[in-house]
């Protein structure tokens, strides 16, 4: 067991951390299950996008900016041939499903609102955490996209900065099918660049000219499903493409103090109909808060 202040002093550290067998086979079944039916009733025909890292303009539509408050799918950008068609099954095509799945499927919820979850974060450090955001990421099969180097707060500005992401394997993932990288230590040093939504058009304003690390510098998370990675904020990761036969799902969850000032500018804008909520009841999360249980 580790106590939560030498957890915290390696979270400090590193700027992540790396718990295996945080969930089960029969959760992540349910997970896939469940994925697998939202999937299904999706009908590209009727809405759709292309998730990209590298082209913004695709990230100022409202497809995109209302589905902080939604469950939506979004192509690879490998997915459609030149005429427009899909290359693939719909259901090899979808690049990811975001992003309030935390708070609007009954399955994803119970699975983001572990109790386990709630410890952890309030003992890395998080007063008052608020789950943000929830993500189920494909990386499909040979074409998989490259999710390139970047800072989750990039994303998720707060004053005083406070973004926590929870990543879980919900497959094995490998230097094959697009394992993360992360830069041990890299929180340490700047923002490089802010992702900002004015007047309904976005773009990334540069904080900082500090390049990107090599891959020399670099770690792979080669990791089994179930694993839980743990990373701050500032801490600089990537994906690479997946250009294997074997597909590498995943979960996110993006945290964030309730006691932090969160951003105008940012993205993801909740309706005062729809708050963010922390990963369980106040009574709860205190009674809970000091239950160290991490080996």
């Amino acid at each position: 067991m580790i106590a939560a202040a030498a957890l915290r002093a390696r979270f400090a550290a590193d700027g992540f951390l790396v718990f295996p067998g945080f969930a089960t086979s029969a959760k992540i079944a349910a997970l896939r299950r469940r994925a697998a039916e939202i999937v299904d009733a999706f009908d590209p025909a009727v809405a759709g996008g292309i998730f990209t890292t590298r082209d913004e303009t695709r990230s100022d539509d409202d497809y995109f900016l209302s589905s902080g408050y939604a469950i939506r799918c979004f192509f690879e950008e490998g997915a459609f041939d030149e005429a427009g068609r899909l290359r693939v099954p719909k259901e090899r095509a979808i690049n990811k499903i975001g992003h309030a799945l935390h708070d609007l499927d009954d399955v994803f919820a119970a699975f983001s609102r572990d109790l386990r979850v709630d410890v952890l974060v309030h003992e890395l450090g998080m007063a008052d955490p608020r789950l943000y955001q929830s993500m189920l990421i494909f990386k499909q099969p040979g074409i998989g996209g490259e999710v390139a180097w970047h800072q989750d707060a990039t994303y998720f500005a707060t004053e005083p900065e406070s973004v926590l992401a929870l990543w879980f394997a919900l497959e094995d993932a490998d230097r094959d099918n697009g394992c993360l990288w992360v830069q041990r230590g890299g929180h340490r040093g700047p923002l490089r660049q802010r992702f900002v939504v004015e007047g309904g058009r976005a773009r990334h304003d540069v904080l900082d000219a500090t390049p990107w690390p090599a891959l020399a510098e670099a770690e792979p998370l080669e990791v089994t499903a179930g694993t839980l990675v743990a990373m701050h904020g500032v801490l600089p990761h990537y994906s690479a493409p997946n250009r294997s036969p074997v597909s590498r799902l995943a979960y996110t969850l993006h945290a964030v103090d309730g006691g932090a000032r969160y951003s105008p500018r940012n993205w993801l804008q909740r309706p005062p109909e729809f708050p963010a909520r922390g990963f369980v009841g106040p009574e709860r999360s205190a009674n809970n808060a000091n239950s160290s249980q991490w080996s």
